[in-house]
């Protein structure tokens, strides 16, 4: 894990300050995957440590898997990267204009076909399990997800009834945007550095 530290710190991915996350709560720390992503070497590195586990869990007999499916945005490249690295399908679902987790552009899952979800971070698990209903719905089967960093606060209970693979466990510190210290403090003005609409 401290090399995926290492290499998050090198590309400028790991933030400070004071946030506004997708799911509505506030963080001092945020973690903007792209700047990783936009290495593909570095990328294929981090994403390498998560596609062994897997591997072996395949050689092992635990697991089988199809395809992967990355939520837009943050999950499509990691998605293809691990997708690459597994050799198997990757393609990716994204937002109608409802805010709600589709598949188009001709993607589709066939009935038992074994599905990883792949996710840049991790910290509700919103957009996994949003994903996750629409593979179930179109009759397929999630085995596993993977995220390069699982920011869940120390204390939260598994969000999955399936195993999560991350590349590094990085706890966040949440807050309630009615009582943030940061915002009690009214030193910074919360940032929304991501690209998903807060819903």
């Amino acid at each position: 894990m401290s090399d995926v530290v290492s290499i998050l710190s090198e590309c400028e991915a790991m933030l400070t300050g004071h946030f506004l996350l997708s799911s509505g709560k506030h963080s001092s720390q945020y973690f903007q995957c792209a700047r990783l992503l936009q290495y593909p070497d570095r990328a294929a590195t981090v994403i390498e440590g998560v596609a062994k586990r897997i591997q072996a869990e395949i050689g092992a007999g635990k697991l089988d898997v199809d395809a992967v499916i990355g939520p837009a945005m943050g999950g499509i490249v990691v998605a293809y990267e691990l997708g690459r690295q597994l050799r198997v399908p990757a393609f990716f679902t994204e937002r109608n204009d409802e805010g709600e987790m589709t598949l188009r552009r001709g993607f589709e899952i066939k009935p038992g076909e074994r599905i990883v979800i792949a996710e840049d971070v991790v910290t509700t698990g919103k957009s996994t399990l949003e994903t996750a209903e629409r593979i179930k719905a179109m009759g397929g089967v999630v085995v596993a997800s993977i995220c390069v960093v699982d920011r869940r606060p120390a204390d939260a209970a598994e969000p999955f009834s399936w195993p999560l693979f991350a590349a590094a466990r990085i706890p966040a510190v949440l807050y309630e945007a009615t009582d943030c210290p940061l915002c009690k403090e009214g030193k910074l003005p919360a940032v929304k550095p991501g690209s998903r609409k807060i819903f």
